[in-house]
């Protein structure tokens, strides 16, 4: 029997998404349609495509023949897409971007009247999605492009199948209670105690490294996730810390002052793009470039 390609769908969004429940949340649909479309897909070519057991599924060896067809026809349907507009003269398509809340605040949102002019037939679609699962997200599919951060210090290569451009080299900057010091300097950072950090993310590395360079062996008090919150336990008096440039762009809450000071090093943001025969597409290659060519503009030295 002839295969069907929108049941394809399904059996490759289970095998991206890692189970029938993340698949569903993925398309939008119920668990029970997913399960359904798999199992008439078995049916019609009498093999079984999951291992269903109590841990959740796995791809059988048919399944992952099926998943490797789906991933064709997807590629070659982005293809023909692709050609079409070439064709037209018109870059068309659909680029999902991937990023943190930093920069979707301070990078992608204020730019995208000028994407919309400068791409009038591309679909950006922007999602926000926690630092430490960006780049499982690319891998899956979820996302064309995601912009990661990490601190320079601790810079690494891209994975295989994937490539990095670089967007941005921020300062850190040391942000402390207004009132509580005249002027920063090496005893006063050993007094002050340091805010605690969800681990995990580059401003943790960088304010452990910032500590070990500098021979700090100060106190940690409470523990944020969001700058936002750093922000306003610092201005609460209760702590310091260091957050990336865009972080203290434009408004800070009162009481908060940005101190700028050597050895602190940057912040890199790259975007990772997946980098195979067919990846990136025309469509994401331009929003790359026109993000690119926005962010160098960008001027950091306020604060």
């Amino acid at each position: 029997m002839q295969i069907d390609p929108r049941r394809l769908s399904f059996l490759l969004a289970v095998a991206r998404h890692g189970g029938i429940l993340a698949a569903a949340e993925a398309l939008f649909v119920t668990p029970s349609a997913v399960s359904q479309q798999i199992t008439r897909l078995e049916r019609e070519q009498g093999v079984e495509l999951l291992d269903r057991g109590p841990r959740g599924v796995e791809l059988t060896a048919s399944g992952r023949v099926l998943v490797e067809a789906a991933e064709n026809i997807e590629r070659e349907l982005a293809d023909a897409r692709r050609l079409l507009a070439e064709s037209e003269g018109t870059l068309t398509g659909n680029v999902v971007i991937g990023a943190f809340q930093t920069v979707i605040v301070s990078i992608l949102a204020p730019m995208l009247p000028e994407l919309a002019d400068h791409l009038p037939g591309i679909d950006i679609d922007i999602r926000e999605i926690a630092s430490e699962r960006l780049p499982r997200s690319l891998r899956a599919g979820e996302a064309n492009l995601v912009i990661l951060e990490r601190d320079l210090e601790a810079d690494e290569p891209a994975p295989a199948n994937t490539r990095e451009v670089p967007l941005l080299d921020e300062p850190w900057r040391l942000v402390v209670p207004a009132d509580s010091i005249a002027d920063v300097g090496l005893p006063e950072l050993e007094r002050l105690p340091w805010l605690g950090i969800a681990p995990g993310g580059a401003s943790a590395r960088a304010v452990e490294r910032v500590k070990a360079n500098l021979k700090l062996s100060t106190s940690t008090v409470h523990s944020y996730f969001d700058f936002g919150s750093a922000l306003a336990l610092v201005a609460a008096g209760h702590g310091v810390t260091l957050l990336p440039a865009l972080a203290v762009q434009g408004y800070l809450p009162e009481g908060v002052a940005v101190i700028d000071l050597p050895g602190l090093g940057s912040r890199r943001l790259v975007v990772r793009h997946r980098a195979t025969k067919r990846e990136p597409s025309a469509a994401t290659t331009a929003v790359i470039e026109a993000i690119v060519k926005s962010v160098e503009a960008m001027d950091l030295s306020r604060h």
